[in-house]
């Protein structure tokens, strides 16, 4: 590997020198400047990382921690900040907590390992205590949470409007005729939820339709909560003309139910969810949901992360930058004639 010594040698000057000029230092001349960068591409000079994160304590990485890589909308958030954080002159690296706390405790060490420059966490549905992200802080590591946050650390977070997003999906529920909304929700703890689960009774209660317990179950977000909710649902409540699922995956799970029972949708049962990942449009019916604008959210929780890796002195205080979904409609909550 090609060092600044060997450049040094080329040119007959000190080390240092060297430095400073691939540094663009104001006391070095334009024209050695000039030469060290010419020896340098010529023999293809790439910068130790790891010397440089040694040496000044941080590294150019940013850690990237996700609940699962494998869902549509995770995939798409990380292109969004791969893009800016290439543009920036960062490299990322992706860690997956697989919705697993202790394993989340296990990326933030090893992210604190790599000397990132900075961190983006997702954090998963079992995490209930936060003392690892209280670490990075006592470190003075810069921490972004997205999509999922907790306003219990004094961080920023890029989340979208959760709670206005499930108050439009189900208004559009009971403008389209349907009165027996369930909702197949979930952990209580995590935001996502949590917001979720408010716009379904704010936008009950608008629609003078009372709150009852026995048309909710709390479980998971993905496709196989969705199967043991709609399961836990029949179970507690034989009474529903329309579900509301946490997620789109969750949907999935409570789509293949319908049809195992073979229920029409949304003749029987309407079902919506939320994410508008890409299967929402191929299924049969199409699903309604509600879009999030994705690749924004991974590229402004990018940029905020940026802005305060490049802050001098960090006061962590928590700025939540919230951006407006969508709703999509689709044939899965066809207008229905109002029921008695």
């Amino acid at each position: 590997m090609i060092t600044i010594k060997d450049i040094a040698l080329r040119l007959n000057i000190s080390v240092s020198t060297v430095s400073r000029a691939l540094r663009n230092h104001p006391d070095i001349s334009a024209e050695t400047k000039r030469k060290v960068m010419d020896i340098a591409n010529e023999l293809d000079y790439q910068p130790n990382a790891i010397a440089q994160s040694l040496k000044r304590n941080r590294s150019n990485l940013i850690g990237v921690i996700v609940p699962q890589v494998k869902h549509d909308f995770f995939a798409t958030v990380m292109s969004g900040i791969a893009d800016v954080a290439y543009n920036a002159g960062y490299a990322v690296m992706i860690f997956q907590s697989n919705e697993n706390y202790e394993r989340e405790v296990l990326n933030v060490k090893a992210v604190m390992a790599q000397r990132a420059a900075g961190i983006l966490v997702s954090i998963s549905k079992t995490t209930e205590n936060y003392d690892h992200f209280f670490q990075l802080i006592d470190k003075d590591i810069p921490i972004v949470f997205f999509d999922r946050g907790c306003d219990k650390i004094p961080v920023s977070q890029v989340v979208v409007d959760d709670r206005d997003g499930a108050f439009k999906l189900v208004t559009h529920l009971i403008e389209s005729g349907y009165r027996r909304i369930a909702h197949v929700a979930g952990p209580q703890f995590l935001s996502i939820a949590s917001e979720r689960m408010k716009g379904y009774q704010d936008a009950l209660q608008q629609g003078g339709i009372p709150y009852d317990d026995s048309l909710v179950v709390f479980g998971g977000v993905n496709e196989e909560d969705g199967l043991t909710g709609y399961d836990s649902l029949v179970n507690q409540c034989n009474r529903f003309d329309a579900i509301f699922a946490v997620t789109d995956p969750v949907a999935y799970g409570v789509f293949q139910r319908l049809k195992e029972h073979r229920l029409r949708i949304p003749c029987d049962v309407a079902l919506a969810g939320f994410s508008d990942s890409k299967m929402a449009s191929l299924l049969d019916p199409p699903l309604t949901s509600v879009r999030q604008p994705t690749y924004e959210i991974g590229q402004e929780a990018m940029r905020v992360l940026h802005n305060l890796i490049q802050e001098k002195e960090r006061h962590y205080q928590l700025k939540k930058y919230i951006l407006k979904t969508e709703l999509i409609v689709r044939e899965s909550t066809i207008q229905k004639e109002t029921k008695g």
